[in-house]
């Protein structure tokens, strides 16, 4: 039998021989090649096992480890949903991821902070839109924030207790508006004055947030500055500016006055002072701000005199509209406006209104609510306004004063101060018309009494029958005098 005839018999399943060894020979070749590659892979990580050596740990080493491996899982745990919905809202120190000392330069973006332990230790000062915003690192590099908002700084909870002694009660300063204030001193010698609010809920909340909002990049000489706040946990606080020189109350019904009576250089250099402050906040601004608490007690007053409008914590961010109604009418009882008292209406005006009662009590140094006097002069603007209607204005000047006022410039001041009380709020001047009047180099003022017979007689207690009182005493501004644009009082200091 021949090699081809052997290899062309049918041997299994009806397949030729030659196929059924090539069908083998295959087979063979396969399992040949899949066990090489199993060879292979098994000797790279018997290779590669021999080269790693485990290191010997001591014991105290061991436990380190585990605690720092507890600490890192405890940071990498997501947290809950309300909890981050938290976070988000209001950035506190428990949402910044710290590092080790190695590593301490890693931010927390989801909370809106970024660290700023790598900036130089010089403070940076850049302008935008006209207004200062100053990033001041603090003496704890790896601690320190730089607000998301772009202004100020973040201080820790125990940066701010160091500095008040653990806030102590003889650092206490001034109470009121929702907070403590406190008198610190930072690390770095800075003095401050650290506002704690006392009631984390509702309305003192609310009162961190607008303030934060409101003046956080407002830079002007009569206004106090924000530095920085806390946010950490449920502490809130705001870190001012330190003004050593005591409050307007202080000086005109306190015990600073009594010693040393303000002159009337002086009060004039305060009540106009005030007025550039409320027309950069009312007219400066974009939205623009109403404070809503001006009085004597919020005017701080420095080394120099100049005043520095203070607690913006009744501040309302007003939008394009001209008018906003609240549910909460707030304030201080002989300062608030008739129409805001009553209905809620709420407007630049209202804080002219608070103004001309501020400017009477610098005018006379009478509380604008004082009971222990007779029942006719309780009330300071239904006083004065009396006062002018019986043509006794020349006795309404603070008798503490040593050196009396001169006539024209007592009256141009009560003109004022009349102006802004006006129980129609339309008819109030802007407060840069009240800056106008109050410091025009020439003489503002010009006698006409064609017009007198217009006022009737009934309107005795109305602010423009008392103009008309003062205009028969020889002295009356130009109401029909142009105010020009106050670009002192409308730009950033």
């Amino acid at each position: 039998m021949s090699l081809k005839s052997v290899f062309t018999q049918e041997c299994l399943l009806g397949l030729k021989v030659y196929a059924v060894i090539g069908i083998v020979v295959g087979a063979l070749l396969f399992l040949f090649l899949c066990s090489i590659s199993i060879w292979i892979s098994c000797h790279k990580k018997a290779k590669a096992g021999k080269g790693m050596k485990l290191p010997t740990i001591s014991t105290e080493r061991s436990r380190n480890l585990s605690l720092s491996l507890a600490s890192q899982r405890n940071y990498d745990t997501p947290p809950s949903k309300p909890v981050l919905q938290s976070l988000l809202e209001k950035p506190s120190s428990s949402s910044v991821s710290r590092s080790s000392s190695e590593k301490g330069k890693k931010a927390n973006l989801e909370a809106g902070f970024e660290s700023v332990s790598n900036i130089p230790t010089e403070a940076y000062v850049k302008e935008e839109d006209n207004q200062l915003s100053t990033y001041a690192p603090s003496s704890s590099p790896s601690d320190t924030l730089v607000s998301h908002l772009g202004w100020g700084q973040w201080y820790s909870f125990k940066d701010l207790e160091a500095a008040t002694s653990g806030f102590c009660e003889s650092k206490i300063v001034g109470k009121g508006g929702y907070g403590i204030v406190y008198h610190g001193i930072l690390l770095d010698g800075t003095p401050v004055a650290v506002k704690k609010l006392v009631n984390t809920r509702g309305q003192a909340e609310r009162e961190f947030k607008v303030e934060v909002e409101a003046i956080g990049r407002v830079r002007h000489k009569n206004l106090v500055r924000l530095l920085g706040y806390c946010m950490e946990g449920s502490q809130r606080m705001l870190v001012y500016e330190y003004i050593d020189n005591g409050n307007l109350d202080q000086w005109l019904h306190g015990s600073l006055g009594k010693s040393k009576p303000l002159s009337w250089d002086i009060r004039m250099k305060i009540i106009i002072g005030t007025a550039k402050g409320l027309a950069y906040l009312h007219e400066g601004l974009e939205p623009k701000v109403v404070h809503r608490d001006v009085k004597s007690s919020n005017i701080l007053i420095d080394s120099q005199w100049n005043p520095r409008i203070s607690d913006f914590g009744l501040a309302k961010l007003l939008g394009a509209e001209n008018t906003h109604v609240t549910t909460r009418v707030m304030g201080t009882f002989g300062y608030v406006a008739p129409e805001y008292a009553s209905t809620g209406l709420l407007n630049e005006k209202s804080d002219v209104y608070s103004y001309g009662v501020f400017l009477m009590e610098l005018i006379t140094g009478r509380e604008p609510v004082d009971y222990s006097r007779p029942s006719g002069e309780v009330n300071l603007v239904d006083w004065l306004k009396m006062m002018v209607g019986s043509r006794r204005s020349d006795e309404v000047a603070d008798p503490k004063m040593e050196v009396r006022p001169s006539t024209r410039s007592l009256k141009r001041t009560l003109l004022v101060s009349l102006r802004c009380v006006d129980p129609d709020a339309s008819k109030r001047p802007k407060m840069s018309h009240v800056i106008h009047m109050l410091e025009a180099d020439e003489n503002p003022f010009r006698v006409e009494r064609k017009n007198t017979t217009d006022i009737p007689s009934r309107s005795k207690g109305n602010p423009r029958h008392l103009q008309t009182i003062l205009q028969n005493q020889g002295i009356l501004f130009d109401s029909s005098s142009k105010v020009g644009s106050n670009r002192e009082a409308s730009s950033p200091r």
